[in-house]
Formats: structure tokens, C-alpha cells, sequence
């Protein structure tokens, strides 16, 4: 994939850079990458929805996306919604990793209706309880680092509003947890599993980065997913 001359969109003051791939006509898929990534993460997915409309956004601060003073989720959020409305992009589907998880996740309770599928990768929701601050550790240099302290934090703090919403969720939803070698709680996960109207749980033994270190067994779980119309 090309790494200069993205296209970009302009959502307030932040300009967000994307990579396009596949077929214009098809059903739009939005895939969100963790903290720390960039867009190209997804190629590897992309290149098996060759039918859908693929859009691969760099998050704010990270690729070729601005680096801004501040970063609250919901400018993460705000920044997506952006550009799904100046693509004239109505009802998606939206893959999320990590934070671009949390993004999607939150896309999904603000609007129910313009998610038509979600998948969310190893994406912790807010735990109940705070939790113990920690130190991150990125080794990927094309971020903003200043981003991780604020970031982490907001991930780490107790949200009851965000559980109790969670029904209004009306999207199928895929949760893919990494199993063992993922630090994301598994409880966690099947409660939001259960809270969720249309929710389905898959665990696959890869650690936090499923689609990178198991990519057919994700690929293998999510393609059918975004292909199919059950809502069970």
C-alpha cells in the first residue's frame, strides 16, 4: 500500500488520513487500529474483503493523521463520525483493535443505527473498578506518545453509563478475545458479551494482536461475520 500522498479529510481542526481499497460499490468497512498502529495493520484483512468498500483511517495522532493537543476518546470518536460523513458513508460496518475498538464501540452506542455490523479485537470496555495505573511500553515511533498517559487513563476509568447503555447496541456484534496471552480481562469481556442484544463471543490464543499474529484464524471468523445476516 502507498504510505505518501493519502488522502485526507478535514474533521474540525484535525486532519485525518485514510487508505481506500476494494470495491467503491460494495458495503462499506471502516477498520479502526489500536494505539501505537496505523492503518496499514489491516492490509492483510483488506486484501480478503476485495468486495467491500475498505476505508483504513490512520487515528488522530498516529500515521499521517494530526498530532493535536488533546486526546479524548470522544475526539477519537468525533474524528471517525468526521469522516464517515464527508465520504457520505450512511450505515457501516466498523472493526475496531484496542482503542480503535473502544472508537467503534462508542460509535456504536451513540449511533445504533449507523453500524451495521461491529467487531471489536481484544478491546477492553471500562472496568468497574479502577484500575492500577501502569507504564506502557511502545517500540512503533510514527505516534504521538504523549497520547498513551491520557489515553490509558480514560481506558482504565470506571464508566457505569457506558455498561448500562450497552443494550442500546442494536448492531451484531463479534467480540474476539485473544485468550491466555491477552492482558484484556476475559470476564470483562463475556459480561459485555451478555449485556450486548446481539453479542457473540470467539477466543482465539494469540495474545492482544490477534489479527496480526493469527491472521487466518481472524480472518476466517470476521469475513463470514461481516458476510452474514444472522443476527442471533
Amino acid at each position: 500500500m502507498p504510505v505518501t500522498e493519502l488522502p485526507t479529510v478535514r474533521v474540525g481542526d484535525v486532519d485525518i488520513a485514510y487508505r481506500e481499497t476494494g470495491c467503491r460499490d460494495g458495503t462499506p468497512v471502516v477498520l479502526l487500529h489500536a494505539m501505537a498502529s496505523r492503518g496499514t495493520t489491516w492490509r492483510r484483512l483488506a486484501a480478503c474483503l476485495a468486495d467491500r468498500r475498505v476505508i483504513m483511517p490512520d487515528l488522530r495522532g498516529h500515521g499521517r493523521s494530526s498530532r493535536v493537543a488533546g486526546y479524548p476518546l470522544a475526539g477519537f470518536r468525533d474524528d471517525i463520525v468526521g469522516l464517515l460523513d464527508e465520504l457520505r458513508l450512511g450505515r457501516v460496518d466498523l472493526v475496531g483493535h484496542a482503542l480503535g475498538g473502544r472508537v467503534a464501540a462508542m460509535i456504536a452506542l451513540e449511533s445504533p443505527a449507523r453500524v451495521r455490523r461491529l467487531v471489536l479485537e481484544d478491546t477492553a470496555p471500562p472496568p468497574h473498578e479502577p484500575d492500577p495505573p501502569i507504564t506502557p511500553t511502545f517500540w512503533w515511533r510514527t505516534f504521538d506518545r504523549t497520547m498513551a498517559p491520557s489515553v490509558i487513563t480514560q481506558i482504565r476509568t470506571p464508566d457505569p453509563y457506558w455498561w448500562s447503555r450497552l443494550p442500546a447496541v442494536v448492531a451484531p456484534t463479534l467480540l474476539v478475545h485473544g485468550g491466555p496471552g491477552s492482558h484484556v480481562r476475559l470476564d470483562h469481556i463475556t459480561e459485555m458479551t451478555r449485556r450486548l442484544p446481539h453479542g457473540r463471543l470467539v477466543a482465539i490464543a494469540a495474545g492482544h494482536r490477534v489479527h496480526s499474529r493469527c491472521p487466518n484464524q481472524f480472518r476466517d471468523v470476521v469475513v463470514p461475520f461481516l458476510q452474514s445476516r444472522d443476527t442471533w
